[in-house]
């Protein structure tokens, strides 16, 4: 079984795994209210997708 040589440098071993990082979630505007939501979900205050498919009817708040 092949082994290496010589040992792996903490930079070249650290470069290798620059990209592990966990990316944040992408946030977008609600076409309606504005109010921010995740991408590609149902705002939860309007009930849309988009700005004209409405999923669901909101019932008002007091």
């Amino acid at each position: 079984m092949a082994t290496p040589k010589k040992k792996t440098s903490r930079a070249r071993r650290n470069s290798r795994r620059s990209h592990h990082g966990l990316a944040l979630p992408k946030i977008s505007k609600c076409a309606k209210t504005g109010l921010p939501k995740l991408s590609h979900r149902v705002c939860e205050e309007s009930g849309f997708y988009g700005k004209t498919k409405q999923v669901f009817e909101v019932e008002e708040r007091l």
